[in-house]
Formats: structure tokens, C-alpha cells, sequence
């Protein structure tokens, strides 16, 4: 039987011909052919290839996270479309041992030529930031300017765009807010973590207290630390505290949305926490990756120019690598383990309780 779409050949439909025509060489334009050239442009213009497809990944898991209700189904593609796009950040840090194949000599041939070009002006990583939910005021400044100081109009226009949308740590945020279970019938979760955790560190007490070995400057020692650990935990129990503490920048998710983030880890083994503890996981591997491959690139730039500034008029590897861990996203996420517990303190669930996180049915 016929298929009903007219035949396509393979260069055709992938555009080759055009494809293989974008690779020109500025050092070839002056007369001073530089052989790594090509490298230097297949490499960035594949990453751009790529961040193509990880915005259209993000996009359409933004879309998913606008709803009110997000189905089961919905949630499992926007897990496995994040997940992608971490496979797809592999990649691009695998990209820079490629790269620095090349050696500085040979990046010095054509260097020159390319002033003010920098990867600090890719529109497409700028936006993906800004979905992702890096704001403005947490960027570091570019020669002392806005970040989009150095685009033409129109993708100053994209960048801006992007930065006003709702980003998908926000989206998370009022999703996570939602997150039923907290409190459950005659079931309040969070004041039972709480007795777990004031228990917890009385057991901690009681084992300095009456440590055969550590000397009384020791104990006493140990004892402030706890009582500090303690402090920091209370916070979450106190909203007004919590808030003034978010305030001064040590949180950005909101008081109940973290209270929702830790109930899934702790009892991520619940069947019906399983898609969302996978997402939490997706999210930090998201900004994991993102913070190695910015590490890596600083590595290389310095490697490549020692201490010389950037194409794009910066400091070079210095400001690659302050962006490094200024630029973090989803820091609460990873923050979560300063507030675990061991299974074997966490409070046990009621039956009713268990029987709805675990899909059960009459």
C-alpha cells in the first residue's frame, strides 16, 4: 500500500547541503586559513543545536506545569523530557574534551578575528537560564552591564521575554504548594517531623553527654553544635522565621512548597511520590550539569587564555568561573539534605494515609 506523503530523501529532509554551508571561516576571509577554525565553529554551532532542543524540551514542560491539575501521564512526560535534557548536558560538557584538542597556539591563528564574538552572547543559553529560573538580580554583571547588554534589539527582546514568563522554578513552586498530605484528616504530618526532630536531637544529647572518651570542653562543645543544627531545623516550623530567612536570600521556595519538596523525599518510596521525587532529582541534575559544564568552560578558557580577557571584552575564566556557583538555580532542592532524618526516626503513616499514597483501591 501507498503511503500518502510524497518521498523524501535523507540530505533533503535534513537540510545538508544547506547544513554544511554555515561553516565559514573569517580566518580563510583574511587570507590566514587556521585549521582548528572549523573545530572552533562545528563545536559552538552544535551547541546551539542543542540548546535548540533542550528549549524545545523545557517549553513543553513549562506548558505542562500552567495547569491546575497536572495528570499522572502529564507529569511522567515531564519527568522523561527533563531527564532528557540531562542526557543532552552530558553531551555538551563531553564537547569541551573535544574542543581542547585544540591548544592555545592554535586558537591564538584566529583569535583575533573574532572580537566582540562570546559565547556570552548565545541568546538561546540565555533564555534557557531564564526559563530554568535564574532572575536577573542573581547574574553576575557583564563589564559592569546587564547581561543583555551586549545583543542586538531583537534578542535583548527574547531574553527579556523569557526572564517575565513565569520560569519553571516558579511553576514548581505553586506546584509543590498544592502538594496534598501535609496534613490529612487527623494526620499532621509536619508536627509529627517535628517531635521526630526534637527527639532526634535529644537522643544526640544524651549520647555527647554521656561519651566515656570526650572531655567536658568537648561535650560542651558538641553541645553548641547541636543546639545550632537545631536552630537551623526550627526555622522550618516557625513561618514568620522562615519568611524573614527568605527574605535575606537563604530560601527562595516558598514556605509551603518546601514543606511539600521535603515530604517527598522523605517518603519518596510512596508510590504515588515516586514521579515526584524523580522530578526533584531531574531538576538538581539540571543544575548539577549546568554548574559542571560552566566549571569545565571556565577551565578551558583559562587554559586556552591564561589570564588574558575574553573575545567578548570580559574577565575571562575569572568571570566563567564566579558564575559557576552564582548562577545556581535549584539550590533549595539540594539544601533539603541539611533537614532529612533517618528512616528509622521518620514518623510512621496511618493506614489511611498509606493506603492513599500507595494507589490502593477497595
Amino acid at each position: 500500500m501507498a503511503k500518502p506523503y510524497p518521498t523524501i530523501g535523507y540530505s533533503e529532509y535534513l537540510k545538508i547541503p544547506e547544513l554544511l554551508q554555515q561553516q565559514k571561516l573569517r580566518s580563510e576571509e583574511f587570507g590566514r586559513p587556521a585549521h582548528d577554525e572549523m573545530l572552533f565553529i562545528i563545536t559552538h554551532q552544535t551547541y546551539e543545536l542543542w540548546f535548540k532542543q533542550i528549549l524545545t524540551e523545557l517549553d513543553s514542560v513549562l506548558s505542562v506545569f500552567k495547569a491546575e491539575r497536572i495528570r499522572e501521564i502529564e507529569m511522567g512526560r515531564a519527568v522523561s523530557r527533563l531527564q532528557r535534557i540531562t542526557e543532552i548536558q552530558k553531551l555538551l560538557i563531553q564537547q569541551v574534551s573535544v574542543i581542547e584538542t585544540m591548544t592555545p597556539l592554535d586558537f591564538l591563528d584566529f583569535r583575533d578575528m573574532l572580537y566582540p564574538a562570546s559565547g556570552f552572547q548565545s541568546v538561546q543559553n540565555r533564555v534557557i537560564e531564564n526559563k530554568l529560573g535564574l532572575k536577573s538580580d542573581a547574574r553576575l554583571t557583564y563589564n559592569s552591564l546587564p547581561y543583555h547588554s551586549f545583543v542586538s534589539e531583537d534578542d535583548r527582546a527574547k531574553m527579556v521575554a523569557a526572564e517575565s514568563e513565569p520560569s519553571l522554578f516558579e511553576r514548581v513552586d505553586a506546584w509543590l504548594s498544592r502538594t496534598p498530605f501535609l496534613k490529612t484528616g487527623g494526620f499532621d504530618f509536619w508536627s509529627h517531623y517535628r517531635k521526630a526532630v526534637e527527639n532526634m536531637f535529644e537522643e544526640d544529647r544524651a549520647t555527647v553527654r554521656t561519651h566515656a572518651i570526650l572531655k567536658p570542653e568537648e561535650k560542651e562543645k558538641n553541645l553548641r553544635e547541636i543546639d545550632a543544627a537545631q536552630e537551623t531545623f526550627m526555622a522550618l516550623f516557625d513561618e514568620s522565621k522562615y519568611e524573614e530567612l527568605r527574605k535575606e536570600g537563604h530560601f527562595r521556595l516558598t514556605y509551603r512548597a518546601l514543606h511539600a519538596a521535603l515530604l517527598i523525599q522523605l517518603y519518596r518510596d510512596q508510590p504515588i511520590f515516586n514521579l515526584p521525587f524523580q522530578l526533584l532529582t531531574a531538576l538538581q541534575d539540571i543544575d548539577e550539569l549546568m554548574t559542571t559544564w560552566r566549571y569545565r568552560h571556565s577551565l578551558m578558557a583559562h587554559r586556552m587564555l591564561g589570564r588574558k580577557i575574553g573575545t567578548g571584552g570580559s574577565s575571562g575564566h575569572q568571570y566563567l568561573k564566579s558564575a559557576t556557583d552564582k548562577h545556581r538555580i535549584f539550590g533549595d532542592f539540594f539544601n533539603l539534605a541539611t533537614f532529612l532524618i533517618p528512616r528509622s526516626k521518620l514518623p510512621a503513616l496511618p493506614e489511611d494515609v498509606q493506603a492513599k499514597l500507595g494507589f490502593f483501591t477497595n
